[in-house]
């Protein structure tokens, strides 16, 4: 059996959704960190594995995998019984639309990139703060409102799927940059309900970091 190997950087979103996953499904893995503070994305040998230079990168079945929301389906349809992703096509389809209203509205214009260039163009350290606060928030209070047209005890039911995968992360961000939480009840009760998994806790960045 191939050695399955995730390259990872203990802060990342996107990471810390993959590595969400491989806990849940209980699936052994090794770890490669790649540290993005010192730029070993942009090296030669990462970029081979992942021309994008973005993590994470998972090594699986013999295969090179990129970009968290489809290293996640293809778990989730190795081990369709683990509820990643329901089972009917209409619950498919939502629980798509929640994880890509944080993983495809708010990461993209929040990542350490993006920020940089803010800082850089705008020439203020500061910028970097009230763009996260200022993007984040925006992008939860839509969310908050998605998820209040569903039920369960979590973002879709009541078993985690792909959409807790990628908001316990975002939640884990927002707390980082100050965003106050306390128009987002649903929010704070869903992420609250996912810190009492296992999967969830071994995920966690705290736990990770090197």
């Amino acid at each position: 059996m191939n050695k399955i190997v995730l390259y990872d950087y203990w802060r990342s979103s996107a990471s810390y959704r993959v590595r969400i996953a491989l806990k849940m499904l209980g699936i052994d893995y090794g770890t490669v960190p790649i540290n993005l503070l010192e730029g070993e994305h942009k090296k030669p040998a990462y970029l081979a594995l992942n021309p994008q230079g973005l993590v994470p990168t998972l090594v699986i079945d013999g295969r090179t995998l990129t970009q968290s929301l489809s290293i996640i389906e293809y778990l989730a349809e190795l081990q369709p019984e683990s509820g990643l992703l329901p089972s009917n096509m209409a619950g498919r389809q939502q629980v798509r639309a929640l994880a890509y209203a944080i993983a495809m509205d708010i990461h993209p214009i929040c990542n350490m990139h993006v920020v940089a260039e803010v800082m850089t163009l705008t020439g203020k350290a500061e910028a970097r703060e009230e763009w996260m606060k200022h993007f984040i928030s925006d992008g939860l209070r839509k969310l908050e409102a998605m998820l209040n047209d569903g039920d369960g005890v979590f973002s879709f039911g009541d078993h985690p799927t792909m959409a807790d995968l990628c908001l316990v992360p975002q939640v884990y961000n927002a707390r980082r940059w100050g965003v106050d939480l306390t128009d987002f009840g649903r929010i704070a009760g869903i992420d609250g309900k996912c810190a009492e998994l296992p999967a969830f806790q071994a995920a966690h960045p705290d736990r990770v970091k090197p």
